[in-house]
């Protein structure tokens, strides 16, 4: 059975914001939007997201470094890193702090629509995972 998520975009740049909430309203979920990671990390206290799309690089406070925070605060939320630096070592450090995977920008539409299909499709949260791997 496939979920409505709450799905939050963060990115500096308003115009991939647009497209990914597009994007997310189209595949029937809930979205929500941050400007940099400081925003990104008080919105998840908040609203507590299934799925972060987040850019690495922005400004005030960067998407690794809120990658680390948001992991603190919401272990179980996943989160997908955007890169338009394709660089491996963004990717494994992302992947070493917890990103469930590391996308390059400009990201293909019909990707994007397929991971949230899939992750919609699959999800569990951390609870049900939890008690399923200590049942």
């Amino acid at each position: 059975m496939k979920k409505a998520l709450d799905v939050l975009i963060v990115d500096d740049q308003a115009g991939v914001r647009y497209l990914l909430e597009i994007l997310v309203k189209e595949s029937g979920h809930r979205v929500y939007t941050a400007q940099n990671g400081v925003e990104a990390v008080d919105k998840v206290r908040t609203i507590k997201p299934d799925l972060i799309f987040m850019d690495v690089r922005m400004p005030i406070m960067g998407g690794l470094e809120a990658l680390g925070k948001i992991k603190k605060i919401a272990p179980g939320t996943d989160v997908v890193m955007m890169t338009a630096y394709s660089a491996e070592d963004t990717a494994t450090i992302a992947m070493q702090k917890g990103a469930l995977l590391c996308m390059s920008k400009p990201f293909d539409v019909d990707e994007v629509k397929n991971l949230l299909d899939n992750f919609a499709r699959n999800f569990k949260t951390y609870e049900q995972a939890c008690i399923e791997n200590y049942a």
